[in-house]
């Protein structure tokens, strides 16, 4: 059901879809199974929305992957963005290293 997920140390590991403004996963039937979206916004800024992860895979680490995942797309794009998503916020407060690319 689940494509590509392997557990490396305790933590799922995924086959993660990169486009401009979203990081995602899908499963082996092709729905959608985690996803973070950072829509653009003025200028060099995006804002990161929203992040959704199946129920069958909460709790495993795949939302913190996601955010990973985002921070290096919107880095990489020479982009800031603004945490409209509370667990964007909540990362991003754990996180203190990622804050380079957050607008307050």
């Amino acid at each position: 059901m689940f494509p590509d997920i392997v557990r490396q140390e305790g933590v799922l590991c995924m086959h993660f879809i990169h486009e401009s403004n979203r990081v995602y996963v899908n499963d082996d039937r092709d729905e959608l199974i985690a996803e973070v979206t950072f829509p653009n916004l003025m200028g060099e800024a995006v804002v990161i929305d929203h992040t959704y992860v199946s129920p069958g895979l909460r709790g495993g680490g795949v939302a913190s992957q996601l955010m990973e995942h985002a921070y290096d797309e919107i880095k990489g794009q020479g982009k800031k963005t603004y945490a409209s998503c509370p667990y964007a916020v909540h990362w991003f407060e754990r996180n203190k290293d990622k804050r380079d690319i957050l607008l307050s």
